[in-house]
Formats: structure tokens, sequence, C-alpha cells
């Protein structure tokens, strides 16, 4: 039996697959804090939220993140509830495995030239550097991970909801909507485990940087929407009219 000879087998294998790569390497970049304006080439803008004095550094990890939940709202669209829970649950359960293959790697006992090995580059111990880059928290993991299913399911739920209120038509209105609260979710939610569970922050700073995520997070949905219209005709046309009629009926059942 070829799984691969059906066009929809090969499509969820190929969404699938992108959205957890997006969902892992969201996972590992998301240490490095980035600065907008300064990746834009602008000058820093500052301003006050919540008593905190804020600007646009950023987790790398929102970087991809707009673009898991929108792959979510596509699946969404062709294999339902199911096929997104599906998926769900496997990258996570992926991502967990990773993290524990990396602490194993920590923890191995590092070869004495290479621990130096990067001296003339700026690194004077790799091993440290090692360790620090990928070995994130456990309230950090913890909070990342709850924050994605909690994001995901809302995602669907929200979802399906606008789509029996709209039908076959507003594909931006339940894509985007679904997307922007589920985001909004997800960003306090990660915050709340990793940083005022796991390193007792404020709460004033807690809402301060959620939003500031949030505001990115808003910007990028919408601008993605577009994307979800391209994505749609592509995938329309690959399988066929007929095809992408039954699926999307079948997902909505």
């Amino acid at each position: 039996m070829n799984i691969l000879a059906k066009k929809e087998n090969k499509l969820f294998l190929i969404l699938g697959g992108f959205f957890i790569a997006n969902a892992l390497i969201a996972e590992f970049i998301g240490v490095k804090i980035f600065s907008l304006e300064g990746t834009l080439g602008l000058e820093p803008f500052q301003y006050m939220l919540f008593g905190e004095r804020m600007s646009f550094n950023l987790t790398a990890g929102v970087v991809l993140w707009p673009v898991v939940f929108v792959m979510t709202d596509i699946i969404n669209e062709y294999y339902g509830t199911r096929g997104v829970k599906f998926l769900s649950y496997l990258a996570v359960g992926l991502i967990s495995f990773a993290f524990l293959m990396v602490y194993a790697a920590i923890h191995l006992s590092p070869a004495d030239w290479w621990v130096e090995s990067a001296t003339s580059q700026g690194v004077p111990n790799f091993q440290l550097a090692f360790a620090k880059i990928f070995g994130q928290g456990l309230w950090i993991i913890l909070g990342s991970l709850v924050a994605f299913l909690v994001g995901q399911i809302l995602d669907v739920a929200v979802f399906h909801k606008l789509k029996k209120l709209t039908g076959e038509k507003k594909v931006w209105l339940r894509a985007t909507g679904s997307t922007l609260v589920s985001q909004f979710v997800d960003s306090f939610v990660v915050l709340i485990i990793a940083f005022k569970l796991g390193a007792d922050w404020s709460w004033a700073l807690v809402l301060a940087v959620g939003f500031n995520n949030y505001f990115y997070k808003f910007f990028v949905a919408v601008i993605l929407t577009p994307i979800i219209y391209l994505a749609h005709s592509l995938i329309d046309h690959y399988l066929g009219e007929e095809l992408a009629d039954r699926l999307k009926k079948e997902a909505g059942s």
C-alpha cells in the first residue's frame, strides 16, 4: 500500500512536517532576544507600559510562532480538529524528546581540545556556551509547551466557531481571528508559567512583556493574511476542486 499515492495524504505529510519543523525550530531559537528596531535599522523606540519601560526587544521564537498558527489554520481547513490535534500532540512529544536529547548531550564529557577550540572566535569555553544556549530552564520549557498546546486547542475551537457562523466565506476572518485570539492567550500563558512562577516576575512586568510580544504577533498575523489566501489557492489547485471541497466538508463535520 502506497500512502503517498493519494494527494490528500501527501499534502498532510508536507503540511505536518513543515508545522512540526517550525514549532521545533521556534523552541530552540527562542533563547535569543533581538531588537526589532535594530534589525530594521531604526532607532530604538521606547514607551511606558504598566509602569515598565519597554522597547521592541523580542525572543527570536516570535518570528516563527505566527507561521505555526497560520499553518494550524490551513491544516484545520482541510483536515479538521483531529488533524490539528494529532500534529499538536506529536509536536509536543517530539519537542520534549529533542530537549531530553539536548540535555543528554550537554552532560556528555567534552573533549579537552574542543572546549577551547573557538577561543579565537571569542568563545573561551565552548562547553559552557553550548550548555547556556541549548540548556533552557525547565520552567521555560514547561511554559512554552503548555502555552503551545493551549494556544492550539483554542485556535481550533475559535476557528470552527467562526466557520459555523460564516460558512465557506470570509477565510480571513476565521484564520486571522482564531490566530489573534490564540496568540493572545499563548503570549501570557508562557510568561506566567516560565517567569511569574519560575522567576517571580511582577505582574506589571508580565503584562508589559506579554502585550509587547502580542503587539508584534498581532501585526504579523494581519500581514500574513494574504499568504493564507495564496496557500488556499495553491492547495485547491493541487488537490483539484472536487477533492478540496470534500476535504473541507469532512473537516467541518
